[in-house]
């Protein structure tokens, strides 16, 4: 039995980009373990929180209602605050990841994976996958933890636009802007798992976020045929490696 170790940003990244990848690996008898490094406080605010409910602590119980379909052992929070999109004033405020010593936050991580003698660790490409401060700032503190640790075996997760866009135009949804020149290619790729055998668990692990992926989300309302075109392959960036179509756990 290995340890694959997942990093994230937010509470419901989890299961968009690396749910179908934790599910196979906890089906196939491996250790899944979830960090995420802040409890999604600047995220949408729902009508249905209880009477002085804060956001993150509902974000906290959909999180582990999530990682439970997902085969999950271990959810660990790093305690830092969400820092909102890019240019957000959040960014700058104290606590925030964005603002996040990269050594200190590192060791925090690197600490987990040590405890649990990972092999693998998920964390996001150099841009984050769409330039949000947290998920950039995810792929800087999650490199050098596993190089601190020695965890040999690290996937950078992120969204072929391409395909993302493509499923926008079947499901009739407004396209967002391009993301630019910053983006990192998809020519970078060089893994792609397919998760089609866990596209069920992956859905109902995004509805457990009811908070941020309500009913009516593009994610949601996708016809099956578009949600396995859209979300069917997992995709991901190993440096120094070939082609792969699994995870080396």
């Amino acid at each position: 039995m290995a340890t694959l170790v997942t990093f994230h940003a937010h509470p419901d990244d989890e299961c968009i980009v690396t749910g179908g990848v934790m599910r196979k690996a906890f089906e196939e008898g491996h250790r899944v373990v979830l960090v995420v490094a802040t409890r999604g406080e600047a995220g949408e605010i729902p009508d249905f929180l209880e009477p002085g409910e804060e956001l993150w602590q509902r974000r906290v119980v959909e999180t582990h209602a999530a990682a439970d379909l997902l085969g999950v052992a271990r959810v660990e929070f790093l305690g830092y605050l969400d820092s909102g999109m890019m240019g957000d004033p959040l960014n700058s405020r104290p606590g925030s990841f964005w603002t996040a010593d990269v050594e200190e936050a590192a060791r925090k991580l690197a600490a987990i994976l040590q405890e649990e003698d990972a092999s693998t660790l998920t964390i996001y490409d150099r841009f984050g996958g769409y330039g949000h401060p947290d998920h950039i700032q995810v792929h800087r503190v999650g490199k050098r933890a596993a190089e601190i640790a020695g965890t040999p075996a690290v996937y950078q997760a992120m969204v072929r636009e391409s395909e993302f866009r493509e499923a926008m135009r079947r499901a009739g949804e407004a396209e967002p802007p391009p993301l630019g020149e910053d983006a990192v290619p998809e020519s970078e790729i060089n893994v792609g798992v397919d998760v089609s055998k866990y596209l069920d668990v992956k859905r109902a692990a995004m509805r457990a976020h009811a908070s941020q992926i309500p009913e009516q989300s593009f994610f949601l309302s996708l016809d099956d045929e578009t949600f396995a075109y859209a979300f069917g392959t997992e995709w991901f960036i190993r440096e120094g490696h070939g082609p792969e179509t699994t995870l080396d756990l």
